[in-house]
């Protein structure tokens, strides 16, 4: 599959100079711009290059730890279930652990329960 990293280039450039930094927490999910990324890495989608993150930690108003979210049914250790995100069965992606600029956060969908979250945070910090 062609990846259009010239296309994210010019989105990413005006996600860089947004001055507006959303206030997060851990635990919440997030509509973030994740981009067109190198090979297998978890990629955005969509024209936005857009995909839900599970904020992990938060270490300032500018940078956090965040776990991609997905929709695809699979059984590996990597994969926790997330739930219902937006209507869908989702999944924490936690060997796609990375730290993101908070200026890549789009819109807060919602916070996940607890009880969903302690086990994505162990998993987590098992690999770190």
């Amino acid at each position: 599959m062609e990846k259009d990293f010239d296309r994210w280039n010019e989105l990413k450039k005006q996600v860089n100079s947004g001055e507006v930094l959303p206030l997060y927490h851990a635990r919440e999910i997030w509509w973030a711009h994740l981009g067109v990324n190198v090979g297998y890495e978890q990629d955005g989608t969509g024209p936005s290059y857009e995909r839900p993150i599970l904020i992990i930690r938060g270490f300032s108003p500018h940078v956090c730890l965040v776990v991609p979210l997905t929709t695809s049914k699979k059984r590996d250790r990597f994969y926790i279930t997330a739930g219902v995100v937006e209507g869908k069965r989702a999944a924490a992606i936690v060997s796609q652990i990375r730290l993101i600029d908070t200026r890549r956060l789009i819109n807060k969908v919602g916070t996940l329960e607890r009880a969903l979250f302690d086990p994505i945070r162990k998993a987590a910090r098992k690999l770190l």
